[in-house]
């Protein structure tokens, strides 16, 4: 048997993996983009006087339930023994949960009834995630790590910036815009399984689950293992700052710019579209060099900044363009941190018993923005009086992400 022979069986798997995880990972961002967009309409049609309030109270709820899932199911689904390997069984659960939630939301009429939807949403969203992130150290060599980051951050940022603009498609049907991206998230997601089977793991010992396990599935020592702590903070503070601003989009367009609820529904879509083409180079440079350079940190740093320099657009620059222009030069830095960020984590990860456990809790620093920022942000609108002081903020909240990857040093 010749040497392609023997190898033609590994590399066909890992091409139909490389090929297909972009798609994967746009799953769920492309439900959280969806219902990003639909949420602010429902709100401000049930109570138009409260919408600000309203609105960080279903966001900050439903970041909980997004939390809670990771680790814990991350936790367990180190422990999973199956057929069907660690990972499928969570992911597919998680997938089923969250399309229900899809639909509740779109037949939900009342703001507490929103609640209980975008919980269930992200509860089981976030179940999928955690197992699916498990997939880049479980089964990606290091060398090609942030060609596999760029292809997930890829998939993770078109969905967020296409998301809006298939919402806008049923802006006038809700509950149908709801049920159809449901059924096209969860197909896509059972298509991803099936295309990349996990291996059977029955045979593999299991770690013990001590009761003390799931208390301390939310923890990694930050004294033992410095490096994690940096990339977590990082993260946070970056998504944070993202975060405050985007969960408010719709209002901005309307009280900070001056448009009517219809210009700034028909507006929101219309920015993510106008940033596509610098994410699409920005992700496609970023990764690919952050493998030949063996660097990760100076394109993480990199991303970071611009990301904190774009919320300055709209505090100098308060017009449509303005607001254009932000998005532009946002999409070009998330795109470079994000295409190389995860293969910076995947480096920094304690033990490899529990990669889904710790990539969960690396992972909420993604979704606990979503609980703080909405409050925060809420905050200093009402203090300041507008949308200018919150810009000045998430400037300053980005730049401390972007600083916070220096003090790591197991990766360059």
């Amino acid at each position: 048997m010749t040497d392609h022979e023997t190898h033609a069986p590994a590399v066909t798997p890992m091409r139909r993996l490389f090929l297909s995880i972009p798609f994967a990972s746009a799953a769920a961002p492309l439900a959280y983009a969806v219902a990003a967009y639909y949420l602010p309409l429902q709100v401000q049609a049930i109570d138009a006087t409260a919408k600000i309030e309203n609105l960080s109270l279903v966001q900050t709820l439903s970041a909980v339930a997004a939390m809670l899932a990771q680790p814990v199911v991350g936790i367990l689904s180190d422990r999973t023994r199956t057929r069907h390997g660690a990972r499928t069984p969570w992911m597919l659960a998680g997938a089923a949960i969250g399309a229900v939630g899809m639909v509740v939301a779109g037949l939900s009429t009342a703001i507490a009834h929103l609640v209980v939807a975008m919980m269930i949403l992200q509860f089981g969203f976030n179940a999928f995630q955690g197992p699916l992130s498990s997939i880049l150290p479980d089964r990606v060599p290091t060398d090609r790590r942030g060609r596999f980051s760029t292809l997930i951050g890829l998939g993770t940022v078109l969905a967020a910036l296409l998301g809006p603009v298939l919402a806008s498609a049923f802006a006038g049907r809700i509950p149908v815009g709801y049920l159809s991206v449901a059924g096209l998230v969860l197909l896509t997601i059972v298509i991803f399984l099936a295309l990349n089977p996990d291996r059977d793991n029955r045979h593999v010992p299991r770690p013990p689950l001590p009761a003390r396990a799931l208390a301390r599935a939310f923890w990694v020592n930050p004294v033992r293992h410095p490096d994690f702590f940096w990339a977590f903070l990082g993260r946070i503070l970056i998504f944070g700052g993202f975060a405050m601003t985007n969960t408010f989009q719709l209002y901005i367009a309307q009280d900070h710019i001056g448009l009517t609820l219809d210009e700034a529904a028909r507006l929101v879509p219309l920015i993510g579209l106008a940033g596509l083409p610098g994410f699409l180079l920005a992700i496609g440079l970023s990764g690919p060099l952050s493998d030949r350079l063996g660097r990760r940190k100076p394109l993480v740093l990199a991303g970071g900044l611009i990301i904190a320099a774009s919320a300055l657009f709209p505090v100098f620059w308060p017009t449509v363009t303005g607001l254009i222009v932000s998005a532009v030069v946002l999409t070009i830095g998330f795109g470079t941190f994000i295409s190389v960020d995860m293969a910076l984590v995947s480096e920094v990860l304690p033990r490899k018993d529990d990669y889904a456990k710790d990539l969960g809790v690396i992972n909420i620093a993604a979704t606990l923005p979503s609980t703080v920022a909405p409050v925060a942000a809420g905050t200093i609108v009402t203090a300041f009086g507008g949308y200018g002081a919150l810009y000045l903020a998430v400037t300053v909240v980005a730049a401390l992400g972007a600083l916070a990857v220096l003090p790591i040093r197991s990766v360059r």
